[in-house]
This record gives C-alpha cells, structure tokens and sequence, in this order.
C-alpha cells in the first residue's frame, strides 16, 4: 500500500514530533462545544471544518477582505487571523447564530430590505461587523460607518445598500442588542 511507509514513519516518529492538540470549550452560537484541536487551527477553519458552520466565508485568508468577520464576545474578529486555542470559553456567533428561529436579526432583515447584498458572499461577514459595529457604540455618521466597516470588502459594490441598511438598524428601525 501507498501509505503504508508515511503511516509507518508517523507510528515511529519521537513524541516530540507529533502536535501537541489542546482542549477547548468554546460556545459557539448558544452550543457549548468540547474538542480537542491542534494549536494552529484558526477559529475560521474550527467553524467551518469541524463545526459545518459554513456561513462564514473563506475570502482572502489574509485578514483583508473580512468576509470571515464573526463576533467573539461581542466583539468582532477575522476569524482567519485568529488562532482557536486563544478562545479557550469564549463565546463565538456566526451568522447562524444572530437569527431566533425563523426570525431574522434586525441587521439581517435590513440587509434584506435594503437589498444589501449582490452576489452574496461578503453578506455574512458584512452582516457581523456591522452589528458589532453598533454594539461598539463609535459610529455616528456616514464617514464614521463606512470608516468602520472599511475592513469589510464587497467586490459588487453595494456599499450604499450596506450603509442604508446599517443606518436603519443604528436609528432604531430594528435593534442590534440581540
């Protein structure tokens, strides 16, 4: 067999060589998770490889386009920069995880209404970062939102739907707080 020899080599390799995994616990959209994962694993490739949460989007892997935004204690984060074991019992919410049920987050609904989305893929790490945004309480104006969302790229263009659909929800049209 092929692999034979490479599964030979790793049964024989010193214990040094082999990676040293940590535990976790995590609670990852109102689920506490308990798992055991190699220290380099990101909390983008955690959601999405071993969790099957694939709203979060893979874009760059750079930390420059944040289409892998997501809120950890509230606060949002690129997932793909952000290695898992740093999160040891913290709470994480995907895009899964903002609506209740069959109704939709207020920034969620606004997107909607606002058609703030083309092709899609940049939605739910617009989405996160913009109820962050709110909940960080710093953008007042228009300048102040696109500022602060400036680390979220949307290669379509709707940046005018983006910012209606924010504004929305920071003027009380729909709450953020959830």
């Amino acid at each position: 067999m092929a692999n034979e020899p490479a599964a030979t080599a790793l049964a024989d390799a010193p214990e040094a060589a082999l990676p040293v995994m940590h535990s976790i616990t995590i609670k990852v959209n109102g689920s506490e998770k308990q798992m055991e994962i190699a220290p380099w694993v990101t909390v983008l490739d955690l959601l999405r490889e071993r969790l099957d949460l694939t709203g979060t989007k893979k874009g760059c892997d750079h930390g420059q386009c944040g289409a892998c935004t997501v809120l950890v204690n509230g606060t949002r984060i690129n997932s793909c920069l952000t290695l898992a074991v740093m999160y040891d019992g913290a709470e994480i919410t995907t895009i899964e995880g903002l609506a209740a049920g069959d109704t939709l987050h207020p920034m969620q609904a606004a997107f909607v209404e606002h058609d703030a989305f083309q092709c899609g893929y940049c939605t739910p790490g617009q989405i996160c970062s913009a109820v962050g945004l709110l909940r960080e309480g710093r953008a007042k104006t228009d300048g102040e939102i696109r500022e602060l969302m400036s680390g979220n790229i949307c290669r379509c263009g709707a940046y005018s739907n983006i910012l209606a659909a924010v504004k929305d929800v920071m003027n009380g049209e729909g709450s953020a707080d959830r």
